[in-house]
């Protein structure tokens, strides 16, 4: 039973991080509110399930770097609470990774939805 509350509370703390992420940092807002639209595209347009997971697995990706990044930024701050060439090393590197996925994510996006919208428009 100690193990389980244990485990119930490094869930609770995973949700608390979650939160604070999603209500405070604008880029992984811009993040959820596209998963939300593209998850009902992908509803609409009737995407088939393997690229269904391809999508999901993009969101979870992207999501996942972005609480890395909010994290990252959270103990830069914490430690180097000046400007220093390193702690914007370490900023930008992490950001750069939510980039990398981002474009990624795009890219799969590009390649799961365009035929089936190119489809829909042709008629």
């Amino acid at each position: 039973m100690k193990e389980f509350r244990r485990l119930a509370k490094s869930f609770g703390c995973a949700l608390q991080g979650i939160g604070h992420t999603v209500k405070t940092q604008r880029n992984m807002q811009i993040h959820v509110a596209a998963a939300v639209i593209v998850l009902v595209a992908a509803w609409w347009l009737h995407i088939p399930r393997s690229d269904v997971l391809l999508v999901f697995f993009s969101i979870g990706l992207v999501f996942s770097l972005e609480l890395a990044n909010t994290a990252v930024e959270a103990v830069v701050d914490l430690a180097s609470p000046d400007w220093h060439e390193k702690a914007k090393i370490a900023k930008d590197a992490c950001a750069g990774a939510v980039l990398v996925a981002a474009i990624l994510s795009v890219v799969i996006g590009i390649a799961v939805f365009g035929p089936r919208l190119l489809q829909k428009i042709a008629g």
